[in-house]
């Protein structure tokens, strides 16, 4: 399994005029990430919206805004006075007007039922958007999101990854569950950077992520074993692998999936999108029988997509 990924990365002169210096002090966690200082040269223009254009009048008067300009698609940073949510309403209009509006019979339809064929079970990163990097439409995934994408097992106490599992498989019936890992994960981290003396039993219950992340404690014994010589970061890099087998495992354990699974009418996934390198690695879980018993795992159909 390959752990090691590069990082591409532009060089910027911080004295350079119209450089912006931002201090070191971004924490994951609690837990000091190392990170170089970050520059952001301001500019007129940009590469994404090529089609952007300002347009000013003779006179120094300020720039007056396109357009074209308002109907850009991220949401910008606030402005003194400015209100964030006219960046998501337009947004909103623009899907009820492009999307919404064209495809009406289908939405009437999805207002009446939903039928999704896949679970999705990933991170809450903000970075990492199922819908957006897998291309899901809406009614096609029901998806659920936590801290590091973790599946309890079934004998443990009440989630709502849990409760959204018993709904998708016996109400909505999905045929597949996908359980997408990530490229740096700071629950993955927070995982990584427990005491090796540290138990579910010892951990202070108003830690939240600590008695969360937990869970994955076997992914985490797993990679410090397999990757002892190698970096922290790629360390944990493993463990962002693992703890997708991790959850898969645990999947095995819910009665309802092994039976599904015995009757071939689910099947289990596990994905991997890289997103320093924008690739996605995807592989299924060739069930048997005795994994449920012995809550083994073997794969199959691994495939890299770049």
């Amino acid at each position: 399994m390959a752990i090691v990924s590069s990082i591409m990365s532009t060089s910027v002169d911080p004295s350079s005029p119209g450089v912006c210096h931002f201090p070191n002090t971004s924490k994951i966690f609690g837990n000091n990430a190392n990170q170089l200082p970050t520059y952001l040269r301001l500019s007129t223009s940009s590469r994404r919206h090529a089609k952007l254009r300002l347009a000013a009048s003779i006179s120094k008067v300020p720039l007056k805004i396109t357009r074209e300009e308002k109907h850009q698609d991220h949401v910008t940073s606030p402005d003194k006075g400015h209100d964030v949510f006219e960046e998501i309403k337009h947004r909103f209009l623009t899907f009820k007007k492009d999307k919404y509006m064209d495809n009406l019979e289908r939405f009437q339809s999805l207002a009446k039922s939903q039928s999704p064929k896949f679970m999705v079970i990933a991170c809450a990163d903000s970075r990492v958007c199922p819908s957006e990097i897998l291309g899901f439409q809406p009614g096609e995934a029901f998806t659920v999101r936590n801290i590091a994408n973790i599946v309890p097992t079934y004998e443990s106490g009440p989630s709502e990854t849990k409760a959204a599992l018993e709904f998708a498989v016996n109400s909505l019936q999905v045929e597949n569950i996908l359980v997408v890992g990530h490229s740096r994960c700071g629950g993955i981290r927070a995982l990584m950077t427990m005491d090796d003396d540290e138990t579910e039993e010892g951990i202070d219950s108003r830690s939240f992520i600590k008695n969360w992340v937990v869970i994955g404690k076997t992914a985490r014994s797993i990679s410090k074993s397999a990757a002892s010589e190698l970096s922290f970061d790629q360390q944990c890099q493993h463990c962002e692998k693992e703890s997708v087998n991790c959850s898969l495992r645990n999947l095995l354990s819910y009665p309802w999936i092994e039976e599904r699974l015995k009757k071939g009418t689910l099947t289990i996934h596990g994905g991997y999108y890289d997103f320093t390198e924008c690739t996605f690695e995807k592989w299924t879980v060739d069930y048997k029988e005795r994994s449920c018993v012995e809550r083994t795992l073997a794969v199959k159909d691994r495939s890299i997509w770049s």
